[in-house]
């Protein structure tokens, strides 16, 4: 076939030669009256291109190629067939009617086929392990090539082979796109994708497993980049987890955090930060705040930390069986070790008694640091400290910890691995002990 292609002012042209029967971007279908006449006087000796001609027919519109290919073909058919081979023997065809209707026996045959195949999909559909984000609010749908696989075991397993096309139908994919999925250059492609996505997979599990930390797909793919210097698209990390049931497990939402902002004012400290969270100086803006940690046999633990809000970095933690006010002080002290406090710096929390406790207001006054205190009930005015906590409960084994040693031990490892070695999306990929030391830097 030419690869010629006519524009649709071409087509209007040629469609006025009354030797023309139908035309479209890529063909012509010529009548038997013109088949005929070209036959005869190319009989007599005269060249093709002049019988086009004399037809009517544009050279520079059909092209040469085309002119040379019909006379090649229509000589050959009437070398064979005489002048019934000139005729477009597609008008003859009879066919069967595609609106027949159908004997009770088919209709009862193909409910039946229906009816296997929709199980076989509902089946399916249930091993399909649900991430949280994708359960919630969304209908799960097979992709094109589990409903070839469905249409085909379906087939196989109840005969049905005369059946496809209203199997397809069902599940609506397209026929030759079954066809084409088990062709054999079909299965070898995906053979090879295959062994190279097991190969992803393996990179992935090293990385899912480093430091025996829970990890997600960002995660995952930080973890490549700085641990292992292998970079993959986020989007190809997440089609192996889901492909290879690879799961991180997440937190179930909070329903507190989804509920409106309080409006009292009170409060016993200025809200200096104003959720301004991020002003591009590490040490300046420090985040506190106490938590709840149950381990073994329902035991309770608390954990208390101070957060950098630019860099991420944990300054300081304590962690205690009791919430006595040293908790909070403790922590306050550890963080002393830090010398790159700026003159202006100030420590944000909530309006917890501890906070308000005027021990420790007056620890962070000799510390010369300022305080600030969120609106009271507003967890969204300390937000990344809350944040870290619901990681920290994500990718920890706190439940597992027999004793409140074990309980500080775990909890001492985590946070090396968070500063060190866990890196985070929003500072450029760096964990935030190197996303620090880069600040500094280029300061």
């Amino acid at each position: 076939m030419t690869k010629h292609y006519f524009t649709l002012a071409q087509q209007k042209e040629l469609r006025k030669n009354p030797y023309v029967k139908a035309v479209s971007e890529k063909a012509i279908t010529y009548t038997d009256e013109f088949r005929r006449l070209f036959i005869a006087q190319n009989e007599t000796g005269k060249l093709p291109r002049e019988i086009f001609e004399a037809a009517g027919f544009d050279i520079d519109i059909i092209g040469m190629t085309r002119v040379q290919k019909c006379a090649a073909r229509w000589r050959k058919a009437f070398k064979k067939d005489g002048i019934r081979g000139l005729e477009d023997t597609r008008k003859h065809g009879s066919g069967r009617s595609l609106e027949r209707e159908l004997s009770m026996e088919e209709k009862y045959a193909r409910l039946e086929a229906k009816m296997r195949l929709l199980e076989a999909e509902n089946e399916r559909l249930k091993k399909i392990d649900f991430t949280r984000k994708a359960a919630v609010g969304t209908e799960e749908k097979l992709a094109p090539e589990l409903k070839f696989e469905l249409i085909h075991e379906t087939i196989k397993k109840y005969n049905l082979k005369s059946m496809v096309s209203y199997l397809c139908e069902v599940l609506q994919v397209s026929r030759s796109g079954y066809y084409n999925y088990f062709a054999q250059t079909s299965v070898e492609r995906r053979t090879m994708k295959h062994q190279a996505d097991e190969r992803v997979k393996d990179e992935i599990l090293k990385a899912y497993q480093f430091k025996r930390r829970h990890k997600g797909a960002r995660q995952i793919k930080m973890t490549l980049q700085n641990q292992y210097k292998i970079t993959y698209n986020l989007k190809r990390i997440r089609r192996i987890m889901k492909k290879f049931g690879i799961i991180c497990p997440i937190r179930k939402a909070n329903p507190y955090r989804r509920m409106a902002k309080a409006t009292k004012e009170h409060r016993t400290c200025t809200n200096e930060l104003q959720r301004n969270f991020k002003q591009g100086v590490a040490g300046k803006v420090l985040l506190t705040d106490i938590t709840y940690l149950t381990y073994r046999n329902g035991k309770r633990a608390y954990l208390s930390t101070i957060k950098d809000a630019e860099t991420n970095e944990i300054l300081a933690y304590e962690v205690s069986d009791s919430l006595q006010l040293d908790i909070a002080l403790n922590t306050l002290k550890k963080s002393r070790k830090h010398t790159h406090f700026t003159k202006d710096a100030f420590i944000h929390s909530d309006q917890g008694c501890h906070y308000t406790n005027p021990k420790f207001q007056a620890l962070v006054k000799k510390m010369k640091l300022g305080q600030s205190m969120s609106r009271r009930g507003n967890c969204w005015d300390n937000a990344p400290q809350e944040s870290f906590f619901g990681h920290f409960k994500d990718e920890t084994y706190i439940k597992e910890c027999e004793t409140l040693e074990d309980v500080k031990r775990e909890v001492k490892s985590y946070m090396t691995y968070y500063n060190h070695y866990r890196g985070q999306w929003n500072l450029k990929k760096l964990p935030p002990v190197k996303y620090r030391q880069q600040l500094q830097q280029f300061a």
